[in-house]
């Protein structure tokens, strides 16, 4: 799956280079702790906002109006089973393993009385759904997010969560389909639907005074929030951040 989206990702930078050389921060605006490469960031987002408004969106949206809801929550399903041995390889490595046993259950039971995921009777018997990834796992070890980095064509992360994403692609049964026309059509599929489960966002985003600045926060948050378990959304942030804890609440686009 890595392999022509790297080639993608690559020609991307190029072309962002360009863009985040013209790009400065909002008059007024001091440079955040955990952003200093805010600049950079900025023509980033501003590129991959451009490919969303002029591509993403408009598919997200016309697969949400031709697309049934029993389909659309059919396909989630499926998408999310395919993500379990993930799951489940981070339990296992932060030390969860009830959360294991119990994700290895919803697996099996989704995977065939579920018809491959498509149906979801793991939940209807009370099998919890967990989410996990390698960039959790790292963080649970201690390591620190870093700078907040924003991906061309993948969006908000850090330098923590970006590499981390490759690694989890190895553990997702998609990785090793061997027919390409299959692999990438579902890695598109996937795509489509995790930008239209995102619409409902959409106007949350653009009414923010400063979406790009909304959008880092609640990444950041989100994640320090996965890796705290809850317990302190903050933790994850630099300690010397005198705006840690502060910004957006809600996932981001």
């Amino acid at each position: 799956m890595w392999t022509n989206r790297t080639a993608r990702a690559v020609l991307c930078v190029i072309a962002v280079t360009a863009l985040s050389a013209c790009v400065t921060l909002p008059p007024n605006e001091h440079r955040s702790p955990k952003d200093p490469w805010e600049s950079w960031n900025r023509g980033v987002y501003k590129f991959n906002d451009v490919l969303d408004r002029g591509v993403a969106k408009p598919v997200a949206r016309t697969y949400v109006r031709i697309v049934p809801p029993p389909v659309r929550t059919g396909i989630s399903n499926f998408f999310s089973n395919l993500d379990m041995p993930t799951v489940m390889v981070n339990d296992t490595l932060q030390g969860k393993f009830h959360a294991a046993a119990t994700d290895l259950g919803r697996f099996l039971l989704d995977s065939t009385v579920g018809f491959g995921g498509l149906l979801d009777p793991a939940t209807a018997v009370g099998l919890d759904h967990n989410d996990e990834d390698f960039g959790q796992t790292l963080g649970v070890w201690g390591v620190h997010p870093g700078p907040f980095l924003e991906l061309p064509l993948l969006g908000p992360s850090d330098l923590r969560d970006a590499p981390s994403r490759l690694v989890d692609t190895y553990t997702n049964p998609q990785q090793y389909i061997s027919n390409s026309y299959v692999k990438y059509s579902l890695w598109g599929l996937d795509l489509v639907k995790v930008r239209a489960g995102l619409l409902p966002l959409d106007r949350t985003v653009q009414n923010a005074f400063d979406p790009y600045a909304f959008v880092r926060d609640a990444y950041l948050q989100q994640r320090a929030y996965k890796i705290s378990g809850g317990a302190d959304s903050g933790s994850d942030a630099p300690p010397d951040d005198p705006d840690a804890g502060d910004g957006g609440g809600a996932p981001p686009r």
